[in-house]
C-alpha cells in the first residue's frame, strides 16, 4: 500500500533513494520484543546493505481487544503529525513503556488522563511541546459545534484512514481525461 505524503514518517528514513524495489511492512500489532530487535539491530543492517532495494513501512494498528491500544496509537499519530521524523523513536519508547498503558494500568483513569501521560512521554522522547501533543489527543466533554457528542480528537481521522486503508471515493468510473487531470493536480504533491 502506498503512503500519502502526510504519513511519510511511517516509512523508515533512507539515504534519499526515491523508490526501492521491495517493501517490508511492519504491523504495530507485533510484539515489543520483535520491535526492539528490529529497531536496534535489523534497521542498521537494512540501512547499510539493503536501502537501495528495500523500503520499510510501519503500519500502526489498533488492537480492539486492548481498548487502550487506541490511545497509544493516537499518541503515535500525534507525534507523526507534529514531527514525522520522530515517529520511529517514539514508537520505540512506547514499546519500552507499553506495560504502563496495558488495560489493567489504565482502567481506572480517564481517557484524557492517559493522553496526558502519553503526551508527557512524547515530549520526553521527541522534544515536542507536551501541550501541542496533548491538544491533538484531548477529547472534549462538550458537544462539537455541529452538536455531535462523538467527535473524537484531532487524530481520529488519521486512525480511521490507517484502519480502513486507502480508499479514494472521489474517483468515478465515468471520469473523463480532464477530470483525471484535475484530480491528479489536486491530490498529487
Amino acid at each position: 500500500m502506498t503512503l500519502p505524503p502526510k504519513y511519510s514518517g511511517l516509512r523508515l528514513a533512507t539515504s534519499g533513494i526515491a523508490e526501492q524495489r521491495h517493501t517490508l511492512e511492519i504491523s504495530e500489532q507485533f510484539s515489543a520484543k520483535l520491535f526492539h530487535t528490529f529497531y536496534t539491530s535489523v534497521i542498521p543492517i537494512i540501512q547499510k546493505t539493503y536501502t537501495p532495494k528495500l523500503q520499510v513501512v510501519f503500519r500502526p494498528q489498533v488492537q480492539p481487544w486492548h481498548p487502550s491500544s487506541t490511545l497509544t496509537q493516537e499518541a503515535a499519530l500525534a507525534v507523526l503529525k507534529l514531527a514525522p521524523s520522530k515517529f520511529w523513536d517514539f514508537s520505540d519508547a512506547l514499546f519500552k513503556a507499553q506495560k504502563e498503558y496495558f488495560d489493567a494500568n489504565v482502567v481506572n483513569e480517564t481517557r484524557n488522563h492517559t493522553y496526558e501521560r502519553l503526551a508527557k512521554l512524547a515530549a520526553k522522547v521527541t522534544g515536542l511541546d507536551e501541550a501541542k501533543v496533548y491538544a491533538l489527543l484531548e477529547v472534549s466533554d462538550k458537544p462539537a459545534p455541529d452538536g455531535s457528542l462523538n467527535g473524537g480528537n484531532q487524530v481520529t481521522n488519521d486512525v480511521k484512514f490507517l484502519t480502513k486503508g486507502v480508499e479514494e471515493r472521489s474517483i468515478s468510473s465515468s471520469f473523463t481525461v480532464q477530470q483525471w487531470e484535475e484530480w491528479l493536480e489536486k491530490c498529487i504533491e
